[in-house]
């Protein structure tokens, strides 16, 4: 259960991250500042680790987390409603959704030692555990491209060229909420029993 939220939630992030450069370009007409967005991303996020470790000892790691998706998503729908020479507030964005990859980078990891825990496989045995989450992360990105850029060929978009920049919006921004959303629902339904011990009979 713990990992088909984990690469839910991971395909989200990695969907904004494989069409950053056609976003910016494209739609915001701002090629020169992708660096700047990017700074702006990764130092929001390592920014964010300690801060989404302290709110987890204080609401548990399940809300944290729940709370780091719930502002990402509120970041990707602000994405949706930019255009052409908004910078700033696309700015803010990155640092919001920044932020936010700040519960995805320190919580996941800590909940699967739960896992781990909770099934008394510490040891040896938790090197399957850690394969398989480390096969998974690489695995979103693969997802990622093999979801966003067929949608974006069925909505007709060319990089590069006029016209397609609300499929382009949709799928940079839309997409991942909808992700978001469901990884949260599944979170919410389900995590509260994989953080419960297993009770292993004789």
């Amino acid at each position: 259960r713990l990992i088909v939220i984990f690469v839910t939630n991971g395909v989200a992030a990695a969907i904004p991250a494989t069409l950053l450069l056609f976003f910016v370009r494209d739609v915001l007409h701002a090629e020169e500042v992708t660096p700047v967005f990017l700074a702006t991303y990764f130092l929001a996020g390592a920014l964010g680790m300690p801060i989404w470790v302290v709110v987890a000892r204080q609401i548990g790691l399940r809300l944290a987390w729940l709370a780091g998706m719930g502002l990402s998503v509120a970041g990707f729908a602000w994405a949706l409603g930019l255009g052409s020479g908004d910078v700033w507030a696309f700015g803010a964005v990155c640092f919001v959704t920044g932020f936010a990859l700040g519960a995805d980078l320190a919580i996941p990891g800590a909940l699967l030692a739960q896992v781990i825990a909770d099934h008394g496989d510490r040891g040896p045995a938790s090197g399957a555990y850690v394969g398989l989450w480390n096969l998974a992360t690489k695995a979103t990105l693969a997802i990622a491209a093999g979801v966003a850029l067929p949608l974006l060929d069925l909505s007709g978009y060319q990089p590069g060229q006029a016209g397609g920049e609300i499929a382009l919006s949709l799928v940079y921004a839309a997409v991942p909420c909808g992700l978001k959303l469901l990884a949260c629902a599944m979170l919410g339904l389900s995590l509260i029993h994989i953080s419960e011990p297993t009770r292993r009979t004789p």
